[in-house]
């Protein structure tokens, strides 16, 4: 590789993470979805969280991408009329532990924190791993992708 492709991904990764940062802290206080979407999102955004499509019955924004403005605020809205989040302080690393794969464009993080089924008030702690892709010039996030404890949610939902 030469020291020019070098310096390229090098400013590729400071630009991923700077992204990729900005918009998991915004998590901690988040802004109204719009705002979200419209501050940290590319103008194609999308959202999937990984989970079975037999659990939608519960938990209706797992196994699915949500695409567009549109789809991603039909996320956030069917996430908010199940479940609450709450994410401490310390719940997303600082920028060093984000993992950036500058030739992918992709960025990596593992956060906690306190999930509650609005329906039940059952609550539980987990982690969840974030990953963001797509991102365009200026580091906004095109794709961002949830794995996290589908089966805690389940059950705490309930029936």
């Amino acid at each position: 590789m030469s020291s020019g492709q070098q310096q390229t991904q090098k400013q590729t990764s400071t630009i991923l993470r700077k992204g990729a940062h900005a918009f998991c802290t915004a998590l901690l206080s988040p802004p109204a979805p719009p705002e979200l979407l419209s501050t940290y999102f590319t103008s194609s955004p999308r959202i999937t969280e990984h989970g079975p499509a037999w659990a939608q019955a519960r938990l209706p924004f797992l196994g699915k991408t949500f695409k567009g403005r549109e789809g991603c605020l039909e996320y956030f809205t069917l996430l908010g009329e199940v479940l609450e989040m709450q994410l401490p302080e310390d719940a997303i690393p600082g920028p060093e532990g984000f993992i950036v794969d500058a030739e992918a464009g992709m960025v990596s993080v593992v956060g906690k924190g306190h999930f509650k089924s609005r329906k039940t008030g059952k609550g539980w702690d987990e982690q969840f791993i974030y990953r963001l892709s797509d991102f365009d010039a200026e580091g906004r996030v095109g794709h961002w992708e949830i794995w996290a404890d589908p089966l805690s949610a389940w059950d705490a939902v309930g029936a």
